[in-house]
């Protein structure tokens, strides 16, 4: 059976723990995931800190996503059997998980293809907004319409 097992939004730390829990399935041969970091340089700038926020619908939107990944990735036979995400909100420090996904599948390329596209949705679809601080005292704001 293939299923959603999180789609989260949430301001305390996150946990990659937690998300391979929620993806492990004994049809799956192969799970992948992937850990958005906040990085100390954006387009050669140093970067002091970052917050993120969200719109309201932040986790249908994100089921909305995931939804349609589960369905255009899953091969007849090779099924994507669960998948996972979580991001965060608030301000992060350097090193910190903003984002962590995960897909579990029969064979382990269906469970690369559905990570991939996962993330790649969530960036693009999810109504996530990134304030980014930089070292000389100018800011951005990222993905805001």
């Amino acid at each position: 059976m293939q299923e959603i097992t999180l789609a989260a939004v949430r301001a305390t730390p996150l946990s990659v723990d937690e998300v391979l829990a929620a993806v492990a399935d004994p049809h799956a041969g192969g799970t992948a995931v992937f850990i958005g970091t906040v990085r100390d340089h954006d387009h050669g700038r140093d970067v002091s800190r970052l917050a993120y926020s969200a719109h309201p619908s932040v986790e249908e939107r994100l089921r909305a996503v995931m939804e349609k990944v589960l369905s255009d990735t899953t091969v007849p036979g090779r099924p994507v059997v669960r998948m996972a995400a979580v991001h965060r909100v608030g301000d992060l420090e350097i090193g910190d998980a903003a984002v962590v996904v995960a897909a579990a599948a029969a064979h382990r390329q269906e469970a690369f293809d559905a990570c991939r596209r996962l993330i790649d949705d969530l960036k693009a679809e999810v109504p996530i907004w990134k304030h980014q601080s930089f070292e000389d005292g100018q800011d951005e704001w990222v993905g805001t319409p």
